[in-house]
């Protein structure tokens, strides 16, 4: 699953110009470029060079992301979607369990592809998978694991209730694009337990 989407990306990036590579993502702060530099940071991370590179980045996860980005960034759009598709066969991963690679791919596929008007219709079970691993994640590991106490998440398109709480409902994706620090994602939901995640809870 995890290279199926990334597959699909790459066919995506491929159809961009110059000009949608720099615009700006869902991620703070980063360009669709950044994303995919980011993601080529990831595929080539294995559990030693994560654990080398967060020392390095004296424990700080967004200062060792900071530091993947500007490695794997391309001096062109071209030249760093070349280096995504050399890696996205790979099979390393960081420490972490299997299904964050694919909460990577799909939450940052996410992050590129709704500011540039693309759309993806994406496995079901991958973005099922991808919400459960979010919901038992600590907020301090980019999870909604503590948030889960006080909102419950009620998916419309799946069988798939979690927490416990003020109702949110919504699609899969968009109930995991919320957990994950997304707030465009919030205009999609419905319910009482909205304001909870529009507060952080």
């Amino acid at each position: 699953m995890v290279h199926a989407e990334r597959a699909a990306l790459i066919e995506d990036l491929a159809r961009l110009d110059d000009e949608q590579w720099e615009k700006p993502s869902l991620c703070e702060g980063w360009t669709v470029h950044d994303v995919v530099a980011h993601l080529v940071d990831t595929a080539r991370t294995t559990r030693l060079g994560f654990v080398v590179g967060l020392a390095r980045a004296r424990f700080d996860f967004d200062r060792q992301n900071a530091v993947g980005v500007t490695r794997e960034r391309g001096a062109t759009p071209q030249a760093t979607l070349e280096r995504l598709r050399r890696v996205a066969p790979r099979r390393t991963t960081p420490p972490a369990p299997l299904d964050s690679r694919l909460v990577e791919e799909v939450v940052h596929g996410e992050d590129i592809r709704r500011p540039l008007g693309l759309t993806r219709s994406y496995p079901p079970e991958a973005v099922v998978r991808s919400l459960r691993l979010q919901t038992r994640t600590p907020a301090s590991f980019g999870g909604a694991k503590e948030l889960l106490t006080r909102v419950q998440l009620k998916a419309t398109d799946a069988d798939l209730t979690l927490g416990t709480g003020p109702e949110a409902r919504g699609s899969t994706l968009s109930l995991l694009l919320a957990v994950s620090g997304r707030r465009v994602a919030l205009g999609d939901l419905v319910g009482p337990g909205v304001a909870m995640l529009t507060t952080g809870g």
